[in-house]
């Protein structure tokens, strides 16, 4: 595999109903990660630290310019505040997909003083299941 740049991502989430809505048009910018926790096991009898790897995480938050047309962002976010229902998140870049199943915690909306109306969504793993790339 070549190194790439992230021209062409593709990012789609699951409405309410849990229809997934490719929703990339709208999104301006995304920053997701899948960290693992950490448990320091170092015994007394060493000078570096021993760890051990323990369970595995995602999150994802999605900036984007507001969309109210129909099957686009403001109708896939509009009931984060209301619905509580895992939402899938799937990132496809260059053939490679990485899905999560994951609670949106937040929905929040700025009105800039140049007139920009943007938005921001926060995920984070719901489902137990480690976050892998296909």
């Amino acid at each position: 595999m070549a190194k790439e740049s992230g021209l062409g991502m593709t990012v789609s989430v699951d409405d309410s109903g849990a229809s997934l809505r490719d929703i990339s048009n709208d999104i301006t910018g995304i920053d997701f990660s899948t960290p693992r926790g950490t448990a320091d096991i170092t015994g007394l009898d060493k000078s570096g630290i021993e760890r051990l790897l323990l369970l595995a995480d995602g999150q994802v938050t999605i900036n984007g310019i507001f969309n109210d047309a129909s099957n686009m962002s403001h109708d896939v976010f509009k009931t984060v505040s209301s619905a509580s229902v895992t939402r899938t998140v799937t990132i496809a870049v260059s053939g490679q997909t990485l899905s999560m199943e994951m609670l949106l915690s937040d929905y929040a909306l700025s009105r800039a003083s140049t007139g920009e109306l943007t938005w921001s969504v926060t995920g984070l793993l719901q489902s137990g299941a480690v976050p892998t790339w296909a």
